[in-house]
């Protein structure tokens, strides 16, 4: 399915001869009046479908690992100083992360030898 078919698959067409009745799909009010190949009806039609989508609980580790993959898939959509902040901010992640598991490796190492 791509991002301008509704949940049945149904591409944004009109209904018979030439008339464009609007999107059947799940945003048909939203969209109406908006050209279903272009770039940003379909990125507008994008970003409802994430805005309105159910999530699991954050509390689990299925939310958790969506709000991973939210964060990645929003870094990867974005451009410049926000790119270079997600980039940053998962370095700094990624090095308190190894320095936490190397100290922990250090007492755990002097403790038994």
């Amino acid at each position: 399915m791509t991002l301008s078919e509704g949940p049945s698959g149904d591409r944004f067409r009109g209904r018979g001869g030439g008339e464009t009745a609007g999107p059947p799909g799940r945003f048909a009010d939203d969209l109406i009046g908006l050209d279903p190949d272009d770039p940003e009806a379909l990125a507008f039609a994008a970003h409802l479908d994430r805005m309105e989508k159910a999530s699991p609980s954050t509390f689990t580790v299925e939310g958790q690992l969506a709000g991973v993959r939210d964060f990645a898939e929003s870094a990867n959509r974005a451009d410049g100083a926000r790119r270079l902040a997600a980039v940053v901010l998962v370095t700094l992640v990624l090095l308190g992360t190894g320095y936490v598991i190397f100290e922990a490796l250090e007492v755990v190492l002097s403790t038994y030898s």
